[in-house]
């Protein structure tokens, strides 16, 4: 244990948060009416293979005079970012 009000040996970078893995997908598709009028249909997805996101990493770590750590939490996520997001849009071009 280190001494009351010092951090200690370890670095500073020993504890590091989640990585990101997200894919956003848009697709475009035209549609000829007639000559002057064209129609476009959108369909674009934000984070389209849904992995969760996790956006927060507790590293708080308070322990008591006999060493014995107060936040059940530590180490745990507490936030994740927002799921699969699927706008559709409907474009009249002429």
């Amino acid at each position: 244990m280190p001494a009351v009000g010092t951090i200690g040996n370890a670095a500073k970078t020993v504890i590091r948060g989640p990585g990101v893995n997200n894919f956003d997908i848009s697709l475009v598709k035209n549609f000829p009416v007639r000559e002057p009028l064209q129609l476009q249909f959108r369909c674009e997805m934000h984070n389209a293979l849904n992995h969760t996101q996790f956006s927060d990493l507790d590293t708080t770590a308070p322990f008591d005079a006999q060493g014995r750590r107060l936040n059940a939490n530590f180490g745990s996520f507490s936030a994740a970012a927002a799921p699969r997001c699927i706008q559709f849009a409907l474009r009249a071009r002429f």
